[in-house]
């Protein structure tokens, strides 16, 4: 490229400056996916869904290129790069509208998707430690205990209320479906044979509520954030999208007028 040759400075460091945060942030994604990978055995999450370690290193991996791509786009003023880049995300653009307007217009089947998920991960709850954790934290976040109803635990083999069930935990549910004070001392065997009780006795001791209604709720009551956020992104992408295709014409105009100055 010519030496003489010149770009709007701002334009050039804006896009490097949004690329350079995106590429740090997917550096870090990365970093946490191999991390969780490597220290966490694969079982039933991987079974249950695809692996959230693994989700984060695709993830990671396909914006730390992107990224770094538009990173070297911008400051060299690498047509072919900026090019790779805007077409790229345009694509990722297309993709995040479609998938929404998808999610928005079969929103019933998205919720039997979850509510298969769910009783998939209550089945599978004591097969791996990762799992369990996550459930247990979705339980005491959302006070919610089960998919639909706190009976929902008698698909679990170890909470299963046949009367061939030799477990300890039989009829029970997990410790995370307890009512608590939080200054309490952590009782495990809170939910013992609750399963049991009618739902006027059950609801003194545990939540009785199903998970999936709590977080649907949660979901309309937080809707203009995750709207906002959605829309955000959105924006932001747009915006780079616009500063690449600036940089691009302005990268062709100054190559117009060398060759015109060259021919001279």
């Amino acid at each position: 490229m010519h030496q003489n040759m010149k770009t709007n400075r701002l334009i050039k460091y804006t896009l490097f400056s949004f690329c350079y945060v995106f590429w740090v942030v997917s550096g870090l994604m990365l970093a946490v996916g191999i991390y969780a990978k490597t220290v966490t055995e694969a079982g039933a999450v991987d079974s249950l869904t695809a692996d959230p370690a693994l989700l984060l290193i695709i993830v990671g991996c396909l914006m730390f290129c992107i990224t770094f791509i538009g990173c070297i786009g911008a400051l060299r003023d690498i047509q072919i790069l900026l090019r790779i880049f805007m077409w790229t995300l345009l694509i990722i653009l297309v993709l995040q509208i479609t998938g929404a307007v998808l999610g928005f217009v079969f929103s019933g089947k998205v919720l039997r998707k979850s509510e298969k998920l769910l009783d998939k991960a209550i089945i599978r709850y004591r097969d791996d430690l990762d799992l369990q954790n996550l459930i247990d934290f979705i339980q005491k976040k959302f006070k919610c205990c089960g998919i639909k109803y706190y009976s929902d635990w008698s698909k679990n083999m170890y909470f299963n209320c046949s009367e061939t069930n030799p477990s300890l935990e039989r009829c029970a549910v997990p410790f995370s479906c307890c009512i608590m004070d939080t200054r309490e001392i952590l009782n495990t065997m809170c939910g013992y044979e609750t399963q049991e009780l009618k739902p006027w006795s059950a609801q003194n001791q545990i939540y009785i509520n199903g998970c999936l209604d709590s977080i649907v709720k949660w979901g309309h009551q937080n809707l203009l954030t995750i709207s906002g956020l959605a829309l955000g992104l959105l924006v932001l992408e747009i915006f780079m999208v616009s500063l690449t295709v600036l940089l691009l014409h302005q990268i062709q105009s100054v190559k117009k007028i060398i060759r015109r100055t060259t021919q001279k």
